[in-house]
């Protein structure tokens, strides 16, 4: 991480640990939004108005909170408003790395070779983890946000008459349906994934996966009735689950030891993620290559760094 603006120490991925050896993961320290006027968002900062070509997302295609915002980007049709530059999908001893591989690109835009290079850029004496999704503004020269939760909504609702508007990420009628799924998915599945596989005790790696299972067991009845989560319209909660189940056999499964069952057994959960992958934009965001590559490079949890040859996803056409 960073020390007041310097690496101090290899990457390792359990960030912190709670007193039973839980995972916990690290708070997003730049909080300012794009709004349509510039005006100050929920948190932070105003100033950071929605223009073309302004801003810059810094993105790993192996990391779900990352892929979130792409997808946002996306299904908002903001791809020549929001340009984008792509890590290549390897943890290494700092961190995220631009580069060359195939789906990656070098950062011409700050010409940073690591993403913590971002975070000194912008704050000098930053201190903490330099993580993705990075949300940066050309004008300013700085992060406007690295929280994917809140890059997902701006991107939603922040580009006033530069986004799309036939479809609505988080309309009003459903927010509170869509704030209760996201409460109770993110710590039982999206973080409970990570919990499993980053747990330093067996009752915390327990208590983890059983909420893991618990979730999808839930899941598989609530689609069973259910196009989407909260019905017919596609929402950013369907997004945040997507990510998730999308690199569950290929990465939790095995080598998160989420492996009481994998996401073949579940019927609907499996209709529901090819119903995602069907729309438009969204297969786009998904780089199997990427995920498999960058997770087996976590070097605490595989230390040979021996990528598998499986799982066979031709179901989704991956």
């Amino acid at each position: 991480m960073l020390i007041d603006g310097k690496w101090t120490a290899d990457w390792h991925p359990v960030q912190a640990t709670d007193s039973r050896g839980g995972f916990v993961r690290q708070t997003s320290s730049f909080r300012h939004w794009v709004t349509p006027d510039g005006a100050p968002g929920i948190t932070g900062n105003g100033g950071f108005v929605a223009e073309p070509d302004r801003y810059h997302l810094y993105v790993a295609l192996i990391c779900p909170w990352a892929s979130r915002t792409l997808i946002a980007r996306k299904l908002k049709g903001l791809e020549a408003v929001v340009s984008v530059s792509v890590v290549e999908p390897w943890l290494l001893n700092e961190g995220w790395h631009f580069g060359d591989y195939p789906g990656a690109n070098r950062d011409t835009l700050n010409n940073a070779e690591w993403v913590h290079q971002l975070y000194t850029l912008a704050d000098p004496h930053f201190t903490g983890r330099a993580t993705v999704p990075v949300l940066w503004d050309k004008h300013t020269g700085t992060i406007v946000n690295n929280e994917s939760a809140d890059i997902v909504r701006m991107l939603n609702s922040g580009f006033g008459e530069l986004a799309r508007h036939d479809i609505d990420l988080y309309p009003l009628a459903l927010r509170e349906e869509i704030d209760r799924l996201n409460a109770e998915i993110y710590p039982q599945l999206n973080n409970g994934v990570y919990r499993a596989g980053f747990a330093t005790t067996q009752e915390s790696y327990q208590d983890a996966v059983s909420d893991v299972f618990s979730m999808l067991d839930r899941l598989e009845q609530s689609l069973a009735t259910r196009s989407y989560l909260c019905g017919e319209a596609l929402t950013e909660a369907d997004i945040r689950l997507f990510v998730t189940l999308i690199r569950f056999d290929a990465a939790y499964h095995g080598l998160f030891k989420c492996n009481l069952r994998p996401l073949t057994a579940y019927h609907n959960i499996d209709r529901y993620v090819r119903d995602l992958l069907a729309v438009p934009g969204i297969r786009e965001t998904v780089s199997l290559d990427h995920i498999k590559q960058g997770y087996y490079s976590i070097k605490a949890l595989n230390p040979n760094g021996i990528v598998p040859a499986g799982p066979d996803l031709s179901r989704y056409g991956l």
